[in-house]
């Protein structure tokens, strides 16, 4: 978060002359060589045969992929920013993309056919009425549960169907203190976490035009109070400190804990254990009091304001959104599913155990982008430090939110 904070200061101070568009013509005619981004190994396989696929079609353009550590990745970058030297293509993620497009770093992509992606995701890569970044991904929370656990408490499996109301009877039911067994794992997480459920009570994080918290509505109260009470209240989620101390999907594989707010990534992991994968399923988020809502973020490819090859940059950004790339990233049946519709099948069928498709297919048309601003990690920031009190019990949740939303509006009016 620091890190993040950091580099989007210098990128404001360093950038900040950048054009903010480039043309549409390659300025070296005849074969070249572009570059291309990204921070995870893991994907390089997929990757590398998605290059492949468009090089067969543009035997003219070569593709040298770049891979650096998530850790090193926006430092990396931002320095090469400053120079005017970015890599041609690079992966993108919606908390940074505004100060990208607002330095010239990144282009506009104009005319993009974004019809097959979630409205959720396509937005969050909007700013200022221009799209700079081109879906490939996409991450779903997601409620993982212990099929053994529920089993022996004689507890029905979670459905598409379920409340917060019914996530809290199987909860107490889930819960022995005797065996230091919870029903619900409460981690300090944001995406999977309180922000939905924010949003599932009819309050929001932020305005829709970025300008105002909404952490101090009464709704955004409601969700934060969600996870609060059934920690220091209810007693059927774990103190904060557990989470805080172990991560909270080794804690789920101890089959100690009956439920878990998780990504969809996860299905790899879980998967892998071959102790306990096989006993936990996945179900979509419950529905809040108000409506249903589940935040999605994903990665895109954006194109450097500074290609010297605009035209063959944008021309594999493209291929890279397109279903036959899409349809190979899924294919995979690595942590990352594609966002495009229609291409998902290949990355479902790797995990026959998991309702992934189910799940996916009632969770996708409630999504909502992720709350961000020009510069989401300050406020992020200030969110995670007065939430961890109120996740501790060390002070009243609303009076948490409260301050929240003053540190947050006087960031906001500083961008």
């Amino acid at each position: 978060m620091r890190l993040r904070m950091a580099l989007a200061a210098a990128l404001a101070m360093t950038v900040a002359g950048c054009g903010s568009g480039s043309d549409t013509t390659s300025t070296k005619p005849g074969k070249v060589t572009i570059s291309y981004a990204i921070w995870e190994k893991n994907d390089q396989p997929s990757t590398q045969k998605i290059i492949d696929a468009f090089q067969k079609k543009h035997p003219d353009v070569t593709v040298k992929l770049e891979i650096t550590p998530w850790d090193q990745y926006w430092t990396k970058l931002q320095t090469a920013a400053s120079g005017g030297a970015a890599p041609d293509v690079f992966w993108m993620n919606s908390l940074n993309v505004r100060m990208y497009a607002k330095g010239g770093v990144i282009a506009p992509i104009d005319n993009a056919d974004v019809g097959a992606f979630p409205q959720a995701i396509v937005d969050g890569y909007r700013y200022d009425g221009k799209l700079y970044g081109l879906p490939r991904d996409v991450g779903v929370p997601v409620l993982w549960y212990d099929k053994e656990l529920f089993d022996k408490a004689g507890v029905k499996y979670p459905t598409a169907d379920w409340t917060w109301d019914d996530l809290k009877a199987a909860a107490k039911k889930l819960t022995d203190p005797a065996k230091k067994q919870y029903g619900l794992l409460a981690p300090l997480w944001d995406q999977g976490g309180f922000y939905p459920t924010m949003v599932q009570a009819g309050g929001h994080v932020i305005s829709a035009d970025g300008k105002k918290s909404g952490f101090d509505e009464p709704g955004s109260i409601q969700g934060l109070e969600f996870w609060t009470d059934m920690i220091n209240k209810d007693k059927v989620a774990p103190p904060v400190q557990v989470t805080t101390d172990t991560n909270p999907v080794q804690l789920f594989m101890t089959g100690k804990y009956g439920m878990y707010y998780g990504g969809s990534w996860l299905a790899t992991t879980f998967k892998a254990n071959t102790e306990r994968g096989d006993k936990v399923d996945v179900a979509p988020l419950p529905k809040g009091p108000v409506q249903e809502a589940v935040i999605l973020l994903g990665l895109a490819n954006s194109v450097s304001a500074k290609s010297e090859h605009p035209a063959e940059s944008l021309e594999f950004a493209t291929f890279l959104s397109s279903e036959e790339a899409e349809k190979i990233l899924s294919d995979s049946g690595g942590a990352s599913v594609s966002s495009r519709a229609g291409t998902q099948d290949g990355w479902f069928n790797s995990f026959p155990n998991y309702r992934l498709k189910e799940t996916f297919d009632a969770s996708i048309p409630n999504g909502v982008p992720y709350p961000v601003s020009l510069d989401t990690a300050k406020w992020q920031d200030v969110q995670n430090k007065v939430l961890a009190d109120a996740w501790a019990g060390k002070r009243a949740t609303a009076d948490a939110a409260k301050e929240i939303a003053t540190q947050m509006n006087e960031i906001l009016a500083k961008e």
